[in-house]
């Protein structure tokens, strides 16, 4: 009896193939600018998530996985993370699966597109880094990205980023940092949620500049937890919520609303979301005594970019650069 053998290539050719085939169920044509159509994502029946930057006329097509077309309008954008969603004709859009585990570097993944009706598109590569925040180059402020060697070929933004199960781990773009990223799906669904609930996205502001730092032994044990670093703040904005609260340069930010923060994405994480406006505890060693402030957390406003770039597609088609914000990028907390 010759005895079978399965070649492990084939397998995981066999694998991706079916892979490339679930993330294509759920990846749309969106056809909103003279040149090349870009992609885009079903959030919900009604409902697709696409790159904010492709959007450059107020005619909007949708070409669904079957090849149905569909017009679409813009009904809310987020400039800080390239993410806009789009209101379909008649709804039936399918819905993208996302994946339930945070993305890793080193993992495979493929980047999807369908920017032509000859169907999907893919290329294969690995999560090479897994960071953030980012300065955008407008002003904006991404609070999380992923970056891959997979090549993103003309039309891929909006697309998804998928894993070896064929689920989203991110959005791709090129119209954030002048190179291709992914948004993390998580962050991209988050955004997409509150632009459906409520047009925006708000995001909290303290006014402070940190840096993280190493925590001393005296330190630690004034906290009375294990902890090894914190967010020194380097800078207070006068007039912000963190000044009227009296937090000052030297303090060292350790923790807030009673979760300790030891990075700068541990505070992003906390500012983004239903937080604007509510009154918060944080807690900040000074020397090393341990001390609670309360403060009301603002809102940080990013209406600018869209005020002063006064053309559709985002600041950077004319590559035009009206002004920027005095401060460096860590003020955006």
């Amino acid at each position: 009896m010759e005895r079978e053998f399965l070649n492990p290539l084939v397998a995981l050719s066999e694998a991706l193939a079916e892979a490339a085939a679930r993330g294509a169920a759920a990846t749309v044509t969106v056809d909103a600018r003279d040149r090349w159509p870009a992609s885009g994502v079903g959030y919900a029946a009604d409902l697709v998530l696409t790159a904010d930057h492709v959007i450059e006329r107020e005619e909007i097509r949708v070409v669904l996985p079957d090849g149905r077309e569909r017009t679409a309008v813009r009904i809310s954008r987020d400039p800080a993370t390239d993410l806009a969603l789009l209101r379909v004709s008649e709804g039936s859009v399918p819905v993208l699966e996302i994946a339930e585990r945070e993305p890793r570097v080193g993992q495979i993944v493929l980047a999807l597109g369908r920017p032509t009706s000859e169907g999907i598109q893919a290329s294969l590569g690995v999560i090479t880094a897994v960071g953030g925040p980012l300065r955008t180059p407008w002003g904006g402020w991404l609070e999380r990205y992923l970056r891959t060697d997979a090549t993103m070929y003309p039309g891929f933004s909006g697309g998804p980023l998928i894993d070896g199960e064929g689920r989203a781990v991110g959005i791709n773009t090129s119209g954030l940092a002048g190179i291709p990223l992914s948004i993390p799906i998580r962050l991209a669904w988050r955004v997409a949620e509150a632009l459906a609930r409520e047009g925006q996205v708000r995001r909290g502001y303290l006014g402070i500049r940190t840096q993280s730092v190493p925590l001393a032994p005296a330190q630690q044990e004034a906290l009375g937890r294990p902890q090894s670093h914190g967010l020194l703040i380097v800078g207070v904005e006068e007039g912000s919520p963190a000044a009227q609260a009296g937090l000052r340069p030297g303090d060292i930010l350790t923790a807030f609303q009673g979760h300790p923060v030891q990075e700068v994405e541990d505070l992003q994480t906390r500012l983004f979301g239903d937080v604007v406006g509510r009154s918060v505890e944080v807690e900040v060693l000074r020397g090393e005594e341990r001390r609670t402030l309360s403060l009301i957390i603002g809102e940080r406003r990013e209406a600018w970019e869209a005020e002063r770039w006064p053309f559709r597609g985002g600041p950077w088609r004319g590559f035009r650069r009206r002004w920027m914000p005095p401060w460096g990028p860590s003020w955006s907390r």
